[in-house]
């Protein structure tokens, strides 16, 4: 089976003659999934080895939010402990050894991440778009074969063939039909009624503007509240796995946070981005995410208002970050809000 699936990857490529004749390792990080191939005829997953199967596979423990630390290759301690962890999360033999049944764990479970990303983010892309969002998309078709362009952020015709060929082989629902049908032409008079309707629209979308900036005003005190809680953790050192004030990792401290004004949240950033709500204006004590080390949201923090926010920062543990710092403005998703 595995090697079907590398077939037929590859075969999607224009460049199919040139990949078979070529040492594997020296197309692998362009076609993500015939990394799995390299993985089980490896020999070298063993522990106190090196070499370039070791880092795809800490590569996939890094984006199942596994192992945290520098990839580099070495099969030591690290890499062994994220193993065990995976495997007794997974109700593997828990050995931190790298056997078949850990290895197509771990493949599913990748996955499934990349499924669940086409998902997520489909629904909020247009074409003509041009954001991270769109190219959180395309490394994701990148990874099943589909999508041979550049990852650009950029909503074009080959993005477009890319999510059809995933809508057929998945039998997923990628494009919005409803918005490609209502961007068509139409008669002079269906436009006449279009902008009446639009008109009517905007009257009610400032109605509900006014009442939303009284909901703002309303929800500004527990706003307040949780950067007054989240403030008195800055010092705090980062902690891979952390929850508590003797260390944290970023979502970990979100979630110790929000736990103290008696709002429960789900223990990952990615959980944590489907359990909130999209807003379009911030404001204090409202959640911001970024894409860091894997597709998708990887990292967040608190608003704290004057475009700063608070997290738990690998570097300096808990600490304030402007968003228009270059690093954390190129990674910014957007906002979204806790309904309490």
């Amino acid at each position: 089976m595995l090697n079907g699936t590398v077939e037929h990857v590859v075969k999607r490529s224009l460049l199919y003659g040139y990949v078979l004749s070529q040492p594997l390792v020296a197309y692998v990080d362009a076609y993500p999934e015939l990394q799995n191939k390299l993985l089980f005829e490896s020999e070298q997953l063993e522990f106190g080895k090196h070499g370039e199967a070791i880092r795809i596979l800490q590569q996939k423990l890094h984006t199942l939010s596994y192992f945290d630390n520098n990839i580099d290759g070495k099969f030591g301690i690290l890499t062994e402990h994220a193993l065990k962890n995976f495997q007794a999360e997974h109700s593997l033999t828990i050995n931190g050894k790298v056997n078949e049944d850990t290895l197509k764990a771990i493949i599913k479970d990748e996955e499934q991440e990349y499924i669940d990303q086409l998902e997520n983010f489909s629904d909020e892309i247009r074409p003509g778009m041009y954001n991270a969002k769109v190219k959180i998309v395309q490394k994701s078709l990148q990874y099943f074969g589909y999508y041979e362009g550049e990852l650009d952020g950029i909503y074009g015709p080959i993005t477009k063939q890319a999510l059809q060929i995933a809508e057929d082989e998945h039998k997923m629902d990628l494009i919005d039909d409803t918005y490609l049908t209502s961007n068509a032409p139409v008669e002079k008079k269906k436009k006449s009624e279009n902008v009446q309707q639009r008109n009517e629209e905007s009257v009610e979308e400032k109605q509900e503007a006014a009442k939303e900036v009284k909901k703002v005003r309303i929800e500004g005190n527990d706003g307040a509240t949780i950067v007054q809680e989240a403030r008195s953790q800055i010092g705090t050192p980062y902690t891979w796995g952390g929850t508590s004030p003797s260390g944290f990792d970023c979502s970990g401290f979100i979630q110790y946070v929000y736990q103290q004004q008696g709002v429960q949240l789900p223990r990952t950033v990615s959980d944590i981005w489907n359990f909130s709500t999209p807003i379009s204006n911030r404001s204090v004590g409202d959640l911001v995410f970024f894409e860091t080390y894997k597709p998708g949201p990887s990292h967040m923090g608190i608003y704290i208002g004057d475009g700063k926010f608070i997290h738990a920062g690998e570097s300096n543990g808990v600490e304030i970050s402007e968003l228009t710092n270059p690093y954390w403005e190129a990674r910014y998703l957007g906002a979204k809000r806790v309904n309490q």
